[in-house]
């Protein structure tokens, strides 16, 4: 990744918290990392309608630049993600960004014996031999005593990691109260959740919590909620599903509240996943190229102090929250 200046806002690259060694594993982040999803449904990106230049030269771009993470998953685009990432890695010669990949089930089997196909489908697309960190996808869409029993998914991620054919193992879904369970087994390393910790939703909290002190890596994502924190006019969903009208409200209120204060709500969503003390690295969907540029400079992009009191106090009860019907100790 590329270096930058050190007088630099602290979220901002070169800034004093740009950089970060997260975890008991001491994993090497910055404040902000791509996220690959997108990539798994360009048709040609930036480029030619059906071409690969697009999202091969996207993701090229984002290996040049400040940003040291790029998460995907196998079943990202039937695996396209993956394969373009491991092309612009091929192209570039990048060697010090870390790629994190996540296993898929395919259909309805999450055995143990598909967990070690998923990790060599990757190894295959990203031309990655060994990977940092490899995370359990999407729990929540299968059945917890299968995939935590013998021969399952997740004694198939600890064999692999304690035999040192993978590095760490994490846990990445949405539905925070089975995030939680997957948590309290104490064997992974790292948790991703998205759409739960946001300018409306505080979800995750309690599983954050949980996973930081036990030492483990928290990443954060989905943090516009599908759209609609970043572009309020142009979307009306909030985390795959049509937004609430208290939810629709907040929001509103929040942009009005941010333009107040010469600030984007975009950027206010942004911040307030970096401002969170147990985040630490926040995952940025990317299908665009200038997109890499205006996401590092929202992060550097100073925000008053009475906004921040403003947007909490605007932020919808935990009753509108996603998880609220099964929010854990509720």
């Amino acid at each position: 990744m590329n270096s930058a200046r050190t007088d630099a806002p602290a979220y901002a690259p070169g800034g004093a918290a740009w950089t970060r060694s997260a975890g008991r594993i001491a994993l090497p982040l910055t404040a902000v990392g791509f996220g690959g999803s997108p990539l798994g449904g360009m048709p040609g990106g930036s480029g030619a309608e059906g071409s690969e230049d697009g999202p091969v030269d996207l993701v090229s771009s984002v290996l040049t630049s400040p940003i040291g993470v790029i998460d995907t998953s196998n079943g990202y685009g039937g695996g396209e993600s993956e394969r373009r990432i491991g092309r612009a890695l091929a192209a570039t010669g990048a060697h010090d960004t870390l790629v994190i990949t996540k296993v898929d089930a395919e259909g309805g089997d999450y055995s143990g014996d598909r967990v070690r196909a998923s990790v060599e489908e990757s190894r295959r697309r990203l031309g990655i031999d060994h990977f940092p960190l490899v995370h359990l996808h999407d729990p929540e869409f299968h059945d917890f005593d299968e995939l935590t029993g013998p021969g399952g998914a997740v004694e198939a991620l600890v064999d692999l990691r304690d035999r040192g054919e993978i590095g760490a193992i994490g846990v990445a879904g949405g539905h925070a109260p089975t995030g939680a369970r997957y948590v309290e087994l104490g064997v992974f390393d790292a948790v991703l959740v998205h759409n739960r910790l946001t300018l409306v939703d505080r979800s995750a909290e309690s599983l954050v919590q949980d996973a930081a002190s036990r030492g483990m890596v928290v990443f954060n994502a989905a943090i516009y909620g599908g759209g609609i924190l970043a572009a309020p006019d142009r979307h009306s969903t909030y985390a795959y599903r049509e937004a609430s009208p208290e939810v629709l409200d907040a929001i509103a209120a929040m942009a009005a509240a941010c333009e107040r204060h010469g600030v984007d709500l975009a950027t206010a969503a942004l911040q307030a996943s970096l401002r969170e003390p147990l985040v630490d690295c926040t995952l940025v969907g990317m299908s665009r190229p200038e997109r890499i540029t205006s996401t590092l400079e929202a992060a550097a992009r100073p925000v008053p102090d009475d906004l921040w009191e403003e947007l909490e106090s605007l932020r919808p009860g935990p009753e509108h929250w996603v998880d609220a019907a099964e929010r854990t100790g509720s």
